[in-house]
């Protein structure tokens, strides 16, 4: 089975949806399920229709996360040596040389990724490109708008 990288940070944040979806959802849907049930036809019953629905979703989901938990490589960025080249789990300041536009990334995994936070995927286009590299090093990233060329300022182990 492939190991699929996550930081510390996305795996405890699995856990927790883990943990409410076990503990807080589950027993309410179940529970939604119960009193559905008591108001008689179930095949006309769309309370019953919707709450077994959700306990689906529920389920999938829970499987989806461990699943995702037991195939992961968690990777604790700070207890790598810190240095100037960019790995999984770093944060890079970057700068673009056509505008001088300084904007910060931090390399996680796919699940993680979210662009409003400046989180990029390992596996995105600019994190490809950037990996390996080190500050100083002048990288040429190809987006839908045409190459781009970038420079690396700084790299941090946070």
């Amino acid at each position: 089975m492939n190991k699929v990288p996550m930081t510390v940070e996305g795996a405890e944040a699995l856990r927790e949806e883990l943990e409410r979806l076990k503990k807080v959802d589950r027993p309410r849907i179940v529970q939604a399920i119960a009193e559905a049930r008591e108001h008689g036809d179930l095949k006309e019953n769309a309370e019953y229709h919707a709450a077994r629905e959700q306990q689906g979703f529920c389920e999938g989901r829970i499987q989806e996360i461990e699943g995702k938990l037991a195939s992961a490589q968690v990777i604790d960025i700070s207890q790598i040596p810190a240095g100037d080249k960019v790995i999984f789990g770093t944060t890079v300041d970057i700068i673009n040389l056509d505008t001088d536009d300084t904007v910060t990334y931090k390399i996680v995994g796919d699940d993680e990724a979210d662009v409003k936070s400046n989180k990029i995927s390992v596996n995105s286009p600019i994190a490809r490109g950037l990996v390996g590299k080190e500050v100083g090093d002048v990288v040429v990233i190809r987006t839908p708008g045409g190459e781009v060329e970038y420079e690396i300022d700084d790299v941090r182990h946070v």
